[in-house]
């Protein structure tokens, strides 16, 4: 007897918003609910985003921003299940999301997968960046949607005072409030810092040869952060036209070409040397390689709060390949891809 087997693709994981526009989004499992503990406050955050923009400021909420494409909406997906699952008190979380492409899709993507949670999602104008991006070592790095976390505080509404920035390719396996709590002092900024780390390898010899622009760290010591996890103040980053100063490193970048990685030096060129120190357990970076060939690595020594796949490899491509890393064992549980079907007819 033959067996007719056809497989049914629920989903089609897309490669590029841009280049397939039309293409279905990757559909995902409902997530479950997530409910506070007694020990939670009364939540009074609206639900509306009319309601949010007049609404007075709420302490008792927790604010995050991530931003939303196609291609690492199953990254994005699985760093908010994460976020939800180790919170102490998961509906006193608001998840600020960006986009610039297919937002009434991907507001459905995450309706349907989270229908519990609360969110807003907001348009990112590419305009913004328009003249202002340079080609860098890896492609994905060049996206206009890579320098939306430049325009957080123009994006959010006022009544938004403080947010925590997550790339979408990150697990945290750690109650966020921990994070969200941290004393920024006078700072605007706080972040792990790695100060062992060659800073001179983030710029490039037209940079350190400038008597202009080598001076800039001056006075300050320079410690590298990745811009994946930040805990930024709004409203000092407001009050100091912060978004001018990173915008102002760009247009010098497009014009004399003195780094070679997207969004980071700009960041490092104004903060570094200002940012509040986090513990390293809320960055375990790295794990996705570097941006060339994205190869296996281990963990960071020390306790981990917040596991991160930058570079070029990244967890769900590794394990659709069959070629997963060590690490990304520990990404898996939080995926809620909802895999093609084998239907069989004999």
């Amino acid at each position: 007897m033959s067996i007719l087997c056809i497989f049914l693709f629920l989903t089609t994981v897309v490669v590029s918003v841009q280049g397939l526009p039309n293409a279905e989004l990757p559909a995902f499992r409902e997530a479950p609910a997530f409910r506070n503990g007694r020990e939670c406050p009364k939540k009074t955050w609206p639900s509306s985003f009319n309601n949010l923009n007049r609404h007075h400021h709420d302490p008792t909420i927790i604010h995050i921003a991530m931003t939303l494409d196609a291609t690492y909406l199953r990254g994005s997906v699985a760093g908010v299940l994460s976020v939800l699952q180790h919170a102490a008190c998961p509906e006193h979380i608001v998840f600020h999301f960006i986009a610039t492409h297919r937002r009434a899709d991907l507001r459905r993507t995450i309706t349907s997968t989270f229908p519990y949670l609360t969110f807003h999602l907001y348009h990112f104008n590419t305009d913004l960046v328009r003249g202002k991006i340079s080609s860098s070592i890896r492609r994905a790095l060049d996206q206009p949607l890579n320098y939306a976390r430049i325009y957080l505080a123009d994006l959010l509404p006022f009544t938004v005072r403080r947010i925590i920035y997550f790339d979408s390719d990150l697990i945290v396996v750690d109650d966020v409030a921990k994070l969200w709590n941290i004393n920024l002092g006078a700072h605007v900024l706080g972040a792990p810092e790695y100060c062992h780390v060659n800073f001179s390898h983030y710029f490039n010899s037209r940079f350190w040869s400038s008597p202009v622009y080598a001076t800039s760290f001056t006075g300050r010591k320079a410690c590298y952060f990745n811009t994946g996890v930040m805990v930024i103040d709004l409203r000092k980053w407001r009050e100091g036209k912060y978004t001018e100063k990173l915008e102002y490193w760009m247009r010098v970048q497009k014009k004399n070409r003195i780094y070679e990685l997207g969004s980071l030096p700009p960041f490092l060129l104004v903060f570094a040397g200002d940012v509040e120190g986090v513990e390293h357990r809320w960055n375990q970076h790295g794990l996705g390689g570097d941006n060339l060939e994205g190869l296996c690595r281990d963990l960071h020594p020390g306790p981990v709060s917040l596991l991160h796949w930058s570079g070029k490899g990244k967890p769900w491509l590794r394990l659709n390949s069959k070629r997963p890393c060590p690490l990304d064992a520990l990404w898996a549980p939080y995926d809620l891809y909802r895999h093609p079907t084998l239907f069989c007819d004999s």
